[in-house]
């Protein structure tokens, strides 16, 4: 992805995408202290909100709460099976772009009738029913995004997240950034080969594998939103585990962050015995054809999924898709009294 060429420019998508970077850069992780501070006393963590405002920010942060043996227990679920949950033992951070999405409010609205103070909102629109309904909330410094896929946006919620449970794991997160920025532009910015692009676009579906940190799942959507295209997240080694019955040999697996014993069965399975391509998305090469981005430590999930976006970016130019406007998917996906 070019940030001067009006190829890319043109499109909201790619220039909220490329102002990650800087919003990566301006990220005080001290800005959450006291909140991290209440969160601990209280030990338990829900955090909720729908589609790209939860999969990432919160599966990023349950794996780094758990890689770090932090004394906190983070737990995520959708707002509607949240609203079924014993929750007044938990601090809930909901999270709602909009500031108006209904599951989100509801969650919220429930919280108070019962009396938990611990009620968290992130948003990027300030004066919004989120706020009302939170005790406490967190606006957003990237702005509303254009393009109905969100990007930035998913970024600044996940630093807010990780930056709470580093204060809580005793953390140095200012230490963990350093660097961050200019990796993950690197990741975006960097060229794609095009035998890649070419082999995906052709494609009947798209899989991504990796850890269930919310990288690989939200790249999944993205797949859908971005480049149109029928994809599927496989969690773990679910790639090998049966669904290689129904695969095509033209599908594509993406492996994000493959673990490197895995990678021979990956092969025998999907490669040997489906006949389909495996890309990797990774910090070192691989057996696979391997877009190979720059290590940035605590903050490679970050890094990871700003190059699934230029991948599926360039996937979407090839396919002479419009980035910003996708026929049936909305900004906003179930507005409050809607």
């Amino acid at each position: 992805m070019n940030g001067t060429d009006a190829r890319y420019t043109r499109f909201a998508l790619c220039r909220e995408m490329l102002d990650t970077v800087g919003v990566v850069d301006r990220f005080d992780p001290t800005a959450t202290a006291e909140a991290a501070a209440t969160i601990a006393e209280v030990g338990r963590l829900f955090l909720t909100g729908e589609g790209s405002s939860r999969i990432f920010p919160a599966k990023n942060a349950i794996r780094k709460a758990m890689a770090w043996g932090a004394d906190l227990w983070v737990a995520t679920d959708g707002s509607r099976q949240a609203a079924t949950y014993e929750l007044s033992k938990f601090a809930v951070f909901g999270a709602s772009n909009s500031g108006r999405t209904a599951e989100v409010i509801a969650v919220l609205q429930r919280l108070a009738n019962v009396g938990n103070p611990h009620r968290f909102g992130l948003t990027a629109n300030e004066g919004t029913l989120l706020e009302q309904h939170a005790a406490t909330t967190f606006i957003l410094t990237c702005g509303w995004e254009q393009a109905v896929a969100a990007t930035k946006s998913v970024v600044e919620q996940a630093l807010v997240y990780q930056s709470i449970v580093s204060h809580v794991g005793g953390r140095d997160m200012v230490a963990d950034l350093e660097g961050a920025a200019g990796s993950i532009e690197a990741a975006m910015k960097m060229s794609i080969d095009p035998g890649i692009v070419r082999t995906i676009v052709d494609a009947p579906t798209v899989y991504f594998a990796g850890y269930n940190d919310g990288v690989a799942e939200e790249l999944t959507l993205k797949t859908n939103e971005i480049a149109r295209k029928k994809s599927d997240f496989l969690e773990g080694t679910y790639a090998v585990h049966g669904i290689e019955e129904v695969m095509d040999p033209r599908d594509v697996v993406v492996v994000i962050d493959p673990i490197a014993d895995e990678e021979a069965k990956f092969e025998t399975v999907l490669v040997d015995g489906v006949g389909l391509t495996v890309v990797a998305i990774s910090t070192v090469d691989t057996r696979f054809p391997t877009i190979r981005v720059p290590d940035a430590g605590e903050m490679n999930p970050f890094v990871f999924l700003a190059a699934g976006w230029n991948l599926l970016v360039e996937i979407g130019l090839a396919l002479e898709i419009d980035l910003d406007k996708p026929e049936r998917a909305r900004k906003v996906g179930n507005e409050f009294g809607s």
